[in-house]
């Protein structure tokens, strides 16, 4: 699996299969997960502009496929016409990713699709667990982590980032006891560690650029709607 089915697993409840997180930040998560894989695959990175007034962008370096149709298609949307701002990028790869990775994790008999409705008229959808032994493995290697203290992969490193960047971490099951405050400081050491080299954090700084971003322009959509 992809990073980014990890994340919408994490942050899919097995039983009532509805988002632990709000809507957006489950989103922005997703489509951050994509950003990094394709960061430390070395198809994208973070750049920022010298000057008074420095521009962050994500850029695409290589735009030769993976071989997965959902970062093969993220990598075309990323390079693609548009701003290339992390704000615009995340958007950009956001539409329709959520939905596309929960029909795989059906197809695949992880998930199923359940549709009903709210009072009758409202249409509702949830995809409750079928097989959760993968994302009970990498809770466990999460556990190992952030509980035991075990050195993450990079791929677990963007896992933890991810969460702590939606602050979703305490949302998560990892079944560590531990005090949400404790757990969220330990998450943010292992997003802020030096973990498998160049590509690994080039992969974390591509989640906090784009993850932040998409954060902080829905809290403003929020805002002037409101």
């Amino acid at each position: 699996m992809i990073v980014a089915e990890d994340v919408l697993l994490l942050l899919t409840d097995d039983a009532t299969g509805k988002a632990v997180v709000d809507g957006t930040r489950r989103d922005i998560a997703v489509a951050g997960a994509v950003i990094a894989e394709l960061a430390a695959a070395g198809r994208l990175e973070v750049a920022v502009s010298s000057g008074l007034f420095p521009r962050t962008t994500l850029r695409v370096v290589d735009p030769s496929p993976l071989g997965d149709d959902v970062l093969d298609d993220a990598l075309v949307r990323a390079a693609g016409p548009g701003s290339a701002s992390p704000t615009a990028v995340l958007g950009r790869i956001r539409k329709g990713l959520r939905e596309r990775l929960y029909a795989r994790l059906v197809a695949r008999g992880v998930l199923r699709a359940q549709e009903g409705r709210v009072l009758g008229v409202f249409p509702t959808a949830s995809w409750p667990a079928v097989d959760a032994t993968h994302e009970a493995e990498v809770l466990r290697s999460l556990h190992e982590v952030l509980v035991a203290g075990r050195a993450p992969t990079p791929r677990e490193a963007s896992l933890v980032a991810l969460l702590a960047a939606v602050d979703a971490v305490p949302k998560v099951r990892f079944g560590t006891g531990l005090p949400n405050r404790e757990l969220k400081a330990r998450a943010k050491q292992v997003a802020a560690g030096d973990v498998g080299g160049q590509a690994a954090r080039k992969a974390v700084e591509a989640v906090e650029a784009a993850v932040m971003a998409g954060i902080t322009a829905a809290g403003a959509a929020a805002a002037s709607s409101g």
